[in-house]
């Protein structure tokens, strides 16, 4: 029997052990995100794969952009409603955003109660001081980048080892002149370029304020929940509340 237990524990070690040489030989090339633009995206391909599986033609609309021709309002209002503290060892005045965030959700609660949407986990940006957990902008750029969208303990490990090197490797301003333009912003609409022509027919270099609070708002489910043809009604809720924050935000 005790030989069996040892046989079966060397196994496991051994099976984790290939397991780690395989993540070793397998793990992106980060450095080369220093001066390379990626071209697509693990969730781009998968996209990709998905519309033709569904027997659709695949869309991918992205035109890379330089973070110093992509908007303030739009770099600000992104931090805002993704990851308020991203850029918080720069400085930023935290209690005046929290102040105005605070005002701005109470006015978007009572909006929503009048309109019979009770559920404010639809539509309230990600903030720490909120119960429910969010993703830092970092977080969200690694799995897009690199990983799938299954939930397992595996994935999220991946994805806590490639965060930890993007923040490593890369500027936060690099990070998110990367996450800028490869995020998602609807139907194969990919990146701040292809979001500002399809949404306002302009650059994304002169996005106002308003627009680009509209933008991000989407960002959390942009086929989905924050869909502006399918709902809106929350599409414009969120970009009330990111509006609030905008002046209160430090860009990298």
């Amino acid at each position: 029997m005790w030989y069996w237990i040892k046989i079966s524990f060397l196994t496991l070690i051994g099976a984790f052990f290939v397991w780690l040489l395989y993540e070793y030989l397998t793990f992106p090339n980060i450095k080369k995100l220093r001066y390379e633009n990626p071209t697509t995206t693990a969730l781009i391909e998968a996209r990709l794969a998905q519309a033709r599986a569904e027997g659709r033609e695949p869309k991918k609309f992205m035109i890379w952009t330089p973070i110093d021709r992509i908007s303030p309002n739009l770099q600000r209002a992104v931090i805002a409603g993704e990851d308020a503290r991203f850029v918080e060892h720069h400085g930023f005045d935290w209690e005046a955003i929290q102040k105005a965030w605070d005002e701005a959700v109470k006015e978007a609660e009572k909006e929503a109660k009048e309109e019979g949407d009770n559920d404010p986990n639809d539509w309230i940006p990600s903030l720490p001081s909120f119960k429910r957990g969010a993703s830092t902008i970092t977080q969200q750029l690694a799995k897009n980048l690199y990983l799938s969208e299954e939930r397992s303990f595996v994935r999220k490990a991946r994805e806590a080892v490639i965060t930890y090197f993007l923040e490593r490797e890369l500027s936060k301003r690099r990070i998110l002149e990367i996450y800028l333009n490869v995020i998602e912003w609807g139907d194969g609409i990919y990146g701040a370029e292809a979001a500002a022509r399809t949404y306002f027919k302009k650059s994304a270099s002169d996005l106002t304020p308003s627009e680009a609070a509209y933008l991000a708002a989407m960002i959390p489910s942009p086929l989905n929940v924050f869909n502006p043809k399918k709902n809106p009604k929350r599409v414009a809720r969120r970009q009330k509340i990111i509006l609030r924050s905008l002046n209160h935000v430090k860009i990298p």
